[in-house]
C-alpha cells in the first residue's frame, strides 16, 4: 500500500509542477500556484481514499456476518482470505426477474385458445392461424421472458417429413435438409409389415437402431466373412459398423410387424442414398454377374430391373440360426437387449445408459434412455464435446437451450419429434404433461459425457458459489448437498 501512496503523491507533484511552469500563453504565476495547490489537494484526497480501502480490506475475520441490504454476506464474514474483495452480483447488475415462465396452456386442455400473450407482453391474433401447430408449440408462440437472441430451429417432427411408401412398409427421414442445426446426426423412422424386408444393403456410415414396437430379425457379415443373425424386441438395439452389409425383416410375433428408429452419425445422411443389392446388380451386365457367380445368364432372368428397398415376404422362423460359416460368427454381437437391462431409478424418473462399455460393438453411437415423471425434469446439464440428437417416444416436454452470449431458446416436443442440442450448450428437459415423458438421448461417440449443473456447484468451493449467485446460507447448504449426479430431479418442494 505504501508503494501505491508514494506513486500517487509523485504523480500529483509532477502534475502540479507542470501546471505551475510558464505556459505559452504566459499565464500568471498566481494562476500556476493555484493550480499546483489544487493538484496537491487532489493527491491528499486520493491518499485518504486508498488508506480507507486498505483498512477495510484487512479488517478482522470476526467482522459481523449479518447480510447487507442486498441479502449478501460480506467477504470478511464468510472467512474470505485477507486481501480478497468479492462483490455480490447485484452490486453490478440487477437481480434476475421473478416473472413466471410456466407453459401458458396445456395442448390437451379442452377448448384451448392459443394466443401470443405472456403477462403484459404480446397481443391476440386478429387473422387466421394454424391452431394445431400453435397448440403444440406454446413456447414458440409466447416465449418465456428468459429467451433471448437468435437460435436455429432445434425441433423436427417426423410427421412433417416426406414419407416413402412401399409395398410392405414405409420410411421417412430427418437430416440437415429439414433441420440444418443437426450437422452430426440424422434419423429415419421405418415401418415394416410382418415378413416385410428392408433389403440387403450397406451405408457409408454406421447405423444404430431402437425398436419402438414389434420384433425384427437382422442379418449381417463383417469384412472377415463372419456372419451374424440377431433378434430384437421392443426397447432393444442394433448397431452395424460403416460399410457392413445387413438386412432387416419384421417377424410375425406382432401381427402388425415392427416400427423402429434408425440413427446415423452424419447429419447429411439420406436413406435414399444407400447401397442396395438389387440396385447394384441391375446396373451390372448380366454376363459379368454370371461370370462372378459361375453360372449362366439365364439364372438371372428374374433379376429385378430396379431397387426393391422394402418389399413383402414370408416371416422368418423364430430363433433362426445363421448358415454354417467356415470363418465363424461375428465375435461381438451387433444387437443388444436394452429392454432386459434394469433401469436405474432416480428422483424424478429412470435412466439407462448404453455405450461401448456395455454394448462393445457400438463404438460410434451411445445413448441414454430417459423417463421423466409429471412435474419432474431432466436436470440442467450439458455434454462437453458431444452433440445430442433426441427422439421423443411418448409424453410431452419442453427444452431450453442456452447457447452462450445471452442466447437461449425454448422448444416444445411431443411423441415422434426429433430434437438437437449442439455440444457444450446447456439445456434441460421438463415434463410439461400429465403422463410419463419417455425419450432417447443419442451421441455421436462411443462414450456418454454428461456434466450436471447441480453437481458442479456442489463440488465447487461454497464461498465462490455464494458470491456468484447472491444466495443465503440455507440455500447454499441445499446446493452443496447435490454431490451425486441425479440425472432426473423431482418437482420443486
Amino acid at each position: 500500500m505504501v508503494r501505491a501512496l508514494l506513486s500517487l503523491v509523485a504523480l500529483s507533484l509532477q502534475l502540479g509542477s507542470a501546471l505551475a511552469a510558464p505556459a505559452a500563453s504566459a499565464a500568471s504565476a498566481a494562476d500556476a500556484s493555484a493550480a499546483a495547490s489544487v493538484s496537491l489537494a487532489t493527491a491528499a484526497s486520493a491518499v485518504s481514499s486508498v488508506a480507507t480501502a486498505s483498512l477495510a480490506t484487512n479488517a478482522s475475520p470476526a467482522a459481523s456476518a449479518a447480510p447487507n441490504a442486498s441479502g449478501s454476506v460480506s467477504a470478511a464474514a464468510r472467512g474470505t482470505p485477507s486481501g480478497t474483495q468479492i462483490s455480490p452480483p447485484d452490486a453490478t447488475v440487477p437481480p434476475a426477474s421473478d416473472d413466471p415462465n410456466n407453459v401458458i396452456f396445456q395442448p390437451n386442455a379442452p377448448d384451448v385458445n392459443p394466443q401470443p400473450i405472456r403477462g403484459q407482453l404480446g397481443a391476440p391474433t386478429i387473422t387466421n392461424e394454424n391452431i394445431p401447430v400453435d397448440v403444440q408449440n406454446p413456447d414458440l408462440l409466447a416465449p418465456p421472458s428468459t429467451d433471448h437472441g437468435e437460435f436455429q430451429n432445434a425441433k423436427w417432427p417426423f410427421s412433417l417429413s416426406h414419407n416413402r411408401l412401399q409395398t410392405g412398409g414405409w420410411a421417412r427421414e430427418q437430416n440437415v435438409g429439414v433441420m440444418p442445426i443437426s450437422t452430426s446426426m440424422a434419423g429415419v423412422n421405418m415401418r415394416l409389415e410382418a415378413g416385410a424386408v428392408r433389403e440387403l444393403h450397406w451405408h457409408k456410415t454406421s447405423e444404430w437402431a431402437y425398436i419402438l414396437n414389434g420384433s425384427v430379425q437382422v442379418t449381417a457379415i463383417n469384412a472377415d466373412g463372419q456372419n451374424f443373425i440377431g433378434h430384437v424386441n421392443p426397447g432393444d438395439l442394433w448397431f452395424f459398423p460403416a460399410g457392413m452389409p445387413h438386412s432387416l425383416q419384421a417377424t410375425n410375433e406382432n401381427p402388425d410387424g415392427a416400427e423402429f428408429v434408425l440413427v446415423f452419425p452424419d447429419g447429411s445422411f439420406s436413406e435414399d442414398s444407400t447401397f442396395l443389392l438389387t440396385d447394384w446388380l441391375s446396373h451390372i451386365p448380366k454376363e459379368v454377374i454370371a461370370k462372378n457367380f459361375q453360372t449362366s445368364i439365364s439364372a438371372f432372368n428374374n433379376l429385378p430391373s430396379q431397387e426393391l428397398y422394402i418389399f413383402p415376404s414370408t416371416p422368418p422362423p423364430v430363433n433362426q440360426q445363421p448358415p454354417s460359416d467356415p470363418q465363424g460368427t461375428i465375435p461381438q454381437p451387433w444387437t443388444f437387449a436394452l429392454s432386459q437391462v434394469k433401469a436405474t431409478q432416480v428422483q424424478g424418473g429412470t435412466i439407462k445408459i448404453v455405450d461401448q462399455t456395455t454394448f462393445p460393438a457400438s463404438t460410434q453411437i451411445s445413448a441414454i434412455e430417459v423417463t421423466v415423471e409429471p412435474g419432474a425434469m431432466r436436470e440442467i446439464h450439458w455434454h462437453p464435446t458431444q452433440d445430442e440428437w433426441t427422439f421423443y417416444i411418448s409424453g410431452q416436454g419442453r427444452v431450453t437451450i442456452f447457447a452462450g452470449t445471452s442466447t437461449s431458446r425454448t422448444f416444445d416436443y411431443q411423441a415422434g419429434d426429433v430434437g438437437f442440442v449442439p455440444a457444450s450448450m446447456g439445456h434441460f428437459v421438463e415434463n410439461t404433461g400429465n403422463d410419463t415423458l419417455h425419450f432417447l438421448e443419442l451421441f455421436p461417440s462411443g462414450i456418454v459425457q454428461d456434466v450436471s449443473l447441480r453437481q458442479w456447484l456442489a463440488l465447487t468451493p461454497p464461498e465462490l458459489v455464494q458470491v456468484h449467485l447472491g444466495i443465503d446460507q440455507d440455500t447454499l447448504n441445499q446446493l452443496t448437498s447435490f454431490k451425486t449426479k441425479e440425472f432426473v430431479v423431482g418437482p420443486s418442494q
